[in-house]
């Protein structure tokens, strides 16, 4: 049982651990993501964690456990911050279940801000995800090099991916009993369980199906002996602590929300608010009478451009919030949606008209932007994240704030302050207080 401490007193988790993988592609979404459905079908009260910015496998996460993923990430907030997060959110939890990103040393400059510093900083067992086709006892000295690489990281355990044969899973038991490690089982391979994607990541405008991946989870993996790794006591920081820009406010917020339009959340951005209301840009409109704040998260609206043309009287909403002074805190597709118009292959579409841009989603101006982002802004500090194909159309505008990537180095990202209008195609990981 992990004891951990929030406010000074201890917490119990019955079990947690991270799934990792020597490298990405390696099966530990799906792994993680059958892990999660067959633990809450036993009954189990399953925490989600994801490790780094991701904001698409949280949705896989949180549509299996019927719970929100929590991401961690030691770029966009500090250690202190993470092991608090841990805490607040796997306290009633049967079991905390986090899933790594990239291979488990893949951090933003060297293994920094990478899955095995998630471990290191939670101090919780790594589940390491090996894609063994094509391969048995060569994966021996590969393994070895993962476990004996830092002493800090604890791997307790590892799953294979795409077995061919039972005889060749007992070839890589071979491994595991010469390495002294344990050996969880293996998902055998099959096309089925290949993930699909669309567009910008992984497709989750449909519940996937979990039916299959279970059954051969709970059939080839110990999954009781999986909650049975070895943890031990995490002590947190104070809730007063340096993280000063993660306090509770007192706002109310109206937020944008709908499954592919507008949807990518950091659910600690959410919970920071005093309340929160909802509406669907597509089909809503909002009352913003009474709102301190009106979010625009990130998402897909370049697809979803006659809903959001045909709901005329929401963006007019929306301007007239803006012109009269209302606080807007806009990022990536929210931004987009603020600006002049969008234009696709299909044609060209107006749109809130806030920010006087043009955005082009069109096939020959995709270019993808990818990375942390930080900048200083009036004495406070920004970082969050930068995954994007659209682009602004013609000059890339001039920015209020030189934006600088994890590396320190100087990007083109722009970031816009009109009125009390906050935009950027960074999404950030601290709303503005």
């Amino acid at each position: 049982m992990l004891l951990c401490s929030l406010n000074r007193t201890f917490v119990p988790v019955k079990s947690c651990f991270l799934i990792a993988a020597p490298a990405s592609g390696s099966g530990k979404t799906t792994i993680a993501r059958g892990l999660m459905a067959l633990l809450t079908q036993k009954g189990l009260r399953v925490q989600p964690f994801k490790c780094g910015p991701d904001y698409i496998d949280t949705k896989f996460h949180e549509m299996v456990c019927g719970r929100p993923s929590i991401n961690l990430d030691t770029f966009m907030a500090s250690p202190d911050h993470v092991q608090e997060l841990f805490v607040r959110y796997g306290k009633e939890a049967d079991v905390c279940i986090v899933e790594g990103m990239m291979g488990l040393f893949d951090g933003y400059d060297r293994d920094k801000g990478s899955s095995a510093e998630i471990a290191r900083v939670l101090d919780i067992p790594v589940i390491l995800v090996v894609d063994a086709k094509s391969a048995a006892y060569s994966i021996a000295p590969l393994l070895s090099g993962f476990i004996h690489f830092r002493q800090d990281i604890r791997i307790c355990g590892v799953i294979f991916n795409r077995v061919g044969s039972e005889r060749h899973f007992k070839m890589l038991q071979q491994v595991c009993d010469d390495l002294h490690i344990s050996c969880l089982g293996y998902l055998p391979k099959r096309l089925s369980l290949e993930q699909g994607s669309r567009y910008l990541g992984l497709d989750f405008s449909e519940h996937p199906e979990n039916s299959q991946l279970t059954a051969l989870l709970e059939e080839h993996v110990d999954w009781k002996k999986l909650l049975e790794m070895p943890v031990r006591p995490l002590r947190t920081p104070s809730p007063k602590g340096t993280d000063s820009q993660f306090d509770r406010c007192g706002l109310h917020a109206t937020v944008a929300l709908n499954a592919d339009s507008f949807t990518f959340l950091y659910r600690e951005n959410i919970d920071r608010f005093a309340s929160v209301t909802y509406f669907d840009p597509e089909t809503e409109v909002p009352n913003l009478n009474d709102t301190d704040i009106l979010y625009l998260p990130g998402g897909y609206p370049e697809k979803h451009m006659e809903a959001l043309v045909g709901n005329e009287k929401c963006r007019k909403v929306i301007k007239d919030y803006a012109e009269r002074g209302g606080r807007i805190q806009a990022e990536c597709g929210g931004m987009m949606y603020l600006c002049e118009k969008i234009v696709t292959d299909d044609g060209e579409y107006p749109m809130c008209g806030v920010l006087p841009y043009t955005i082009s989603a069109r096939r020959e101006d995709r270019k993808l932007s990818l990375g942390y982002r930080r900048f200083v802004l009036e004495g406070k500090e920004y970082r969050g994240h930068e995954f994007h194909y659209t682009q602004f159309l013609g000059e890339t505008p001039p920015s209020v704030v030189q934006v600088y990537n994890a590396q320190g180095e100087p990007v083109t990202t722009p970031v816009f302050c009109y009125k009390n209008v906050f935009a950027s195609y960074t999404h950030l990981y601290s709303i503005e207080n």
